[in-house]
């Protein structure tokens, strides 16, 4: 059993009223992806995603979401685990999944003050923008430019094709 909790989001969104009220000066932020073997990238696009705030919600793709955008080898380690990484994190405060092809829905219930995307996005290319603007939710592009990848990592270990 993994030692992170994996919140729903529908428990988030009561927990995060809670830290607003107890804080009301803390910026929430939110940060998403797959984390199928965890890397030095992630590391640095979450780390700066918790810079923009006080607290830094990590939303991981499901299994069967990462299995959709892929393929049917990946992901290379189930959620439980991916989650457990990630929530080991420093910068990470919470961890919550989603299998949805976007994060619409999740940007809804949790209403962040920050959604927080790695520089392979622009504020122009963000496929939840619309809903940003219409919430008033400020896009941040975090990290590094990206030059590492699981999809790459898996493929030196001879692992999962891209």
């Amino acid at each position: 059993m993994s030692a992170t909790r994996i919140w729903s989001r529908e428990e988030l969104a009561r927990e995060l009223e809670r830290v607003r009220r107890e804080r009301p000066a803390t910026r929430v932020v939110l940060a998403n992806g797959c984390f199928d073997l965890l890397h030095v990238g992630h590391v640095g696009y979450l780390e700066d995603a918790r810079a923009r705030g006080g607290v830094l919600v990590v939303a991981l793709n499901t299994d069967e979401s990462v299995r959709a955008l892929k393929g049917p080898n990946r992901p290379l380690m189930p959620l439980e685990e991916r989650a457990e990484l990630v929530g080991a994190l420093r910068s990470v405060d919470y961890v919550l999944a989603f299998g949805e092809r976007d994060m619409e829905a999740t940007l809804r219930a949790l209403r962040p003050d920050v959604h927080a995307k790695g520089t392979d996005y622009t504020v122009d290319t963000v496929p939840e923008r619309g809903v940003d603007r219409e919430l008033g939710i400020e896009i941040a592009i975090c990290g590094d430019a990206k030059t590492r990848s699981s999809t790459g990592l898996a493929a030196q270990l001879g692992g999962a094709s891209a």
